[in-house]
């Protein structure tokens, strides 16, 4: 009887996280940039005292889809998309180094080019962009090297600054953290990559699919539901074993 309630119960478990995280997918079809969450799970045999006569389902973190998303074509010189595999280096809250695909990008009153969330860009030294003030056109260049002139020069004037940093690591050397940030896993920085190609005035676009997500999500539920029923026919057959043992 517990063997049904404990499988029920480990598999109605995993569902919801499996729905929560669908969900997510789904809230972030629009979101520049994002990368989809990917679920997983399997049976796993429960150790303990006794036989090992239990197996419960245990949460898994296969990774994200890396597929790239759509190019959506904004025309705003600090927009920029990575175009193939890379990512744009940024300073994350935490002060760490972090990559990213969220290529909307703008300048603080301090000079600072951060991406519109806040988050400093940095260049090839690791360090943040600071731009000159006050600027009056600026332009990123296809190897993320930025153009900029000043308010009152001449037209045929400006300068070349720094060159944010762009970085190529294999997909299963990152993760993804709770900020929505990918990082190496074991901490260290990536080195600047001279291969990464952007894409001046265009932004990445989700690449979540919400009509694959939704026929996820209507299966999840449908399991949900299954394992609902089979936890109540657990308790069903656990009344009527207590109704015969006191007949007996």
């Amino acid at each position: 009887m517990d063997h049904l309630l404990y499988i029920a119960m480990s598999g109605a478990k995993e569902n919801m996280h499996s729905v929560s995280l669908r969900a997510n997918n789904l809230a972030n079809a629009n979101t520049t940039g994002f990368r989809a969450d990917l679920e997983q799970a399997r049976a796993m045999q429960a150790f303990g005292e006794g036989l090992p006569s239990r197996v419960f389902a245990m949460t898994e973190s296969p990774g994200q889809n890396f597929a790239a998303g759509p190019i959506q074509t904004t025309g705003r010189e600090l927009d920029v998309a990575v175009a193939g595999d890379g990512w744009l280096a940024v300073e994350a809250a935490d002060g760490t180094e972090a990559y990213t695909r969220f290529g909307n990008l703008q300048v603080s009153v301090e000079g600072l080019l951060q991406t519109s969330t806040g988050l400093n860009v940095l260049d090839d030294g690791g360090n943040p962009i600071v731009l000159p003030l006050p600027l009056e056109k600026m332009e990123i260049n296809k190897d993320g090297t930025i153009f900029a002139r000043l308010e009152g020069e001449a037209p045929n004037g400006g300068a070349e600054l720094q060159r944010i940093k762009t970085v190529l690591p294999a997909n299963d050397e990152i993760e993804k953290g709770n900020d929505g940030l990918f990082r190496r896993k074991d901490g260290e920085a990536e080195p600047a990559s001279a291969q990464v190609q952007l894409i001046a005035g265009a932004l990445e676009g989700s690449n979540v699919n919400p009509i694959a997500e939704m026929t996820h999500m209507i299966d999840l539920q449908r399991r949900f539901e299954t394992q609902l029923k089979m936890m109540s026919h657990a308790e069903e057959n656990d009344k009527a074993h207590a109704q015969l043992l006191r007949i007996g």
